[in-house]
């Protein structure tokens, strides 16, 4: 280890963060200044990753949870080769750059994460160390044996979100999984000890991690600790790193103010003066520092060959494995599961739950795709979310596809989006729908960084009845559908319940969310000329093609209340179209000639469903009847309910009537 060409690269990245912050006038200068040495090191001596291939399975994983220090992460992907020159760094926070203010997957070349909110990137990271334990107990432990490493600050871990995640980490033994701990003792508001003085390490080691305490700014000291939890074989690892924000800037480290604002142009020089680096030119990469790194990645790019090699005997010596893994990492679907998820639709019209239905028609998908793994907050027999032919993945064993992730909603989504960023896995989560409060950020930012996550709902409305308002979603599933990019299915019937779990395994660039009622629903009359895959389009005609003034659009479990008000209206000589709309964003999808054709803008237009009428104006319009919810629910059975609050077809054909 070249102590002397590591400093220099670790002022390398110190002053680029420095300066691209100092352009740009905004960002955070103290945390890539303090941790400058944290990420050399680790970068140079210990992360396996190929800047010519970020798809490459073999690599190590690089997580900055603490996104606010992006700078860090685009001065490291910049001396290393990726394909990020430095106008990308002189263009830092800019509009059309690719240095975002905080990490974006899919936007900056080895962006493994979408970070910034703090805690998600370590859960993220949780997921990704569990998918390679996976591989390695499916394919092989040779190939598959990458380690995911990170940057977590003081914000990450006061985070609830981290803890939980910590303790899925611990519990599973995910000695794969090694985090750097920031700890600068510097937050927004001033020093932590204003509101966090825990002992951070004893807490890791009460959830079994191995922990070390070191110098964060000590070359040696980090690269001993780095050797010495790659040689951990039971446990995740948390490197404790006392550094100083801001490390170099004479008036400003260690202070708030340095967290979170430029350093200013006459601080930024005393800076580089006290740290022996040159005033000018500004964005300096130093000959011998841009050699150094060109050094370091012969010997990275020598095991990346060595890898392939490797791989290449495998797949010769394993064809039909290596034909499962590569299947498996382009997320392909069987034809078969489209015909299969239709024929469960068609054989299953009868009065259910359709979370009971959802459960089958898990057993359908997991049988045929062999990435669809997930699990629920605990809730397994109130999801019915189990993979029935599979077992538990366990510290022990990581072959099978049920993820108990314990009552942790918001760790288990964040760790679902970690397992999805790997583009190998299908992962889903279940809980009740009135949780997805819990877990919004993870949804949302599944929504953001184009991740296949199923997000399964249960106990989807009033209708849960007795356990009173806590439990009785309103609010929930309208405001599901304002998160852009994510698909929300709310199925009425056995049919729509296996195609809109198709159509989520289709959507490989976006996250859904499918929800599902504990209450048995009457299947859904469909007239003659529906076809199944009607449902696809997110919105179809289930009753009255022929009638064109009068609409009702329903969701769910108020499918078949329409259809009951209809015929109950169709006695006094009222005749209604009735519309299933089990996916507002794949009816949105489909052309306006479409759109119209199913709901025509001259007819009088009435919605029904559970929850809050806010939003439905979209597709009845302003002076449409809108049947919803808007206020709490009530402790009470759920039939009751259904009476006092007017969901009955007799209720609902009256304020009809009533309302023409």
């Amino acid at each position: 280890m070249d102590l002397n060409l590591l400093s220099k690269l670790s002022n390398t990245i110190r002053f680029l963060s420095a300066d691209a912050v100092e352009k740009a006038k905004s960002g955070h200068p103290g945390m890539p200044m303090g941790t400058a040495e944290l990420a050399a090191v680790l970068w140079s001596y210990h992360l396996n990753f190929n800047p010519k291939d970020t798809a490459w399975a073999g690599r190590d994983r690089f997580v900055l949870s603490a996104g606010h220090g992006s700078m860090l992460l685009y001065s490291l992907l910049h001396l290393f080769g990726y394909d990020l020159p430095m106008s990308e760094i002189q263009n830092f926070r800019q509009w059309g750059s690719r240095t975002p203010g905080h990490p974006e997957f899919g936007m900056t070349p080895g962006v493994e994460t979408t970070t910034g909110p703090l805690g998600q990137g370590f859960a993220n990271g949780v997921g990704m160390a569990i998918s390679g334990k996976m591989f390695e107990a499916k394919y092989s432990q040779d190939l598959f044996s990458y380690r995911v490493y990170g940057i977590v600050s003081d914000g990450d871990l006061m985070e609830g979100v981290a803890l939980e995640a910590a303790s899925l980490a611990g519990h599973l033994g995910l000695n794969n999984l090694i985090y750097i701990y920031d700890d600068n003792d510097i937050s927004i508001g001033g020093s932590t000890d204003v509101c966090f003085t825990e002992n951070v390490g004893q807490k890791f080691q009460a959830c079994n991690w191995f922990v070390q305490w070191v110098d964060g700014n000590n070359l040696k000291e980090v690269n001993a600790a780095i050797e010495a939890a790659k040689n951990e074989t039971k446990r995740p690892s948390l490197i404790v790193a006392k550094t100083i924000i801001g490390k170099g800037s004479p008036h400003k480290e260690n202070t708030a103010e340095v967290h979170g604002s430029p350093l200013g142009a006459e601080e930024l020089k005393l800076a580089k003066k006290t740290m022996a680096w040159p005033e000018s030119p500004d964005f300096l990469v130093p000959e011998e520092v841009g050699q150094f790194c060109c050094t370091l990645m012969e010997s990275k790019i020598s095991y990346y060959n060595s890898w392939q090699t490797e791989y290449s005997r495998w797949s010769d010596a394993n064809r039909d494995l290596a034909i499962k893994f590569n299947s498996q990492i382009k997320r392909e679907l069987p034809e078969s599961l489209k015909s299969k998820l239709i024929n469960f639709g068609t054989a299953n019209l009868k009065k259910v739950a359709t979370r009971n239905l959802s459960g089958d028609a898990l057993q359908i998908i997991s049988k045929e795709v062999s990435s669809f793994i997930g699990g629920s907050a605990d809730l397994e027999p109130s999801t019915l979310t189990l993979i029935k032919d599979s077992h538990d993945i366990s510290a022990k064993d990581f072959s099978g596809k049920n993820l108990r992730f314990g009552i942790r909603e918001h760790a288990m989504g964040s760790i679902a989006n970690g397992l999805a960023y790997t583009k190998a896995w299908i992962p889903y989560t279940s809980t009740f729908l009135v949780f997805a409060d819990y877990m919004r950020p993870p949804i949302r930012l599944a929504a953001l960084s184009h991740l296949q996550t199923l997000f399964i709902f249960t106990h989807d409305s009033f209708w849960v009845g007795e356990d009173g308002p806590t439990h009785e979603p309103i609010e929930q599933l309208m405001s599901l559908r304002l998160i852009p990019n994510l698909y929300v299915f709310r199925p009425a019937d056995s049919l729509e319940v296996g195609l809109s779990y198709y159509a989520a395994c289709t959507l490989h660039n976006r996250p859904s969310a499918l929800l599902f009622t504990r209450q048995a629903l009457e299947p859904i009359k469909r007239d003659a000329g529906v076809f199944a895959e009607d449902a696809l389009r997110g919105g179809y005609i289930v009753q009255g093609a022929d009638v064109k003034d009068l609409i009702i659009v329903a969701t769910g479990s108020e499918v078949s209340l329409a259809q009951g008000a209809a015929d109950i209206l169709a006695q006094s000589g009222t005749k209604v179209r009735v519309v299933s709309m089990p996916c507002w964003e794949l009816f949105f999808d489909q052309d306006k000639e479409y759109q119209k054709k199913v709901i025509p803008q001259s007819a009088r237009r009435i919605s029904i469903e559970a929850g809050s009428t806010l939003g439905w104006e979209r597709l009845v319009g302003e002076d449409g009847l809108m049947i919803g919810l808007d206020h709490y629910g009530a402790s009470a059975p759920g039939n009751v309910i259904a009476e006092k609050f007017g969901f009955t077809s007799k209720a609902i054909a009256e304020r009809i009537k009533n309302w023409l």
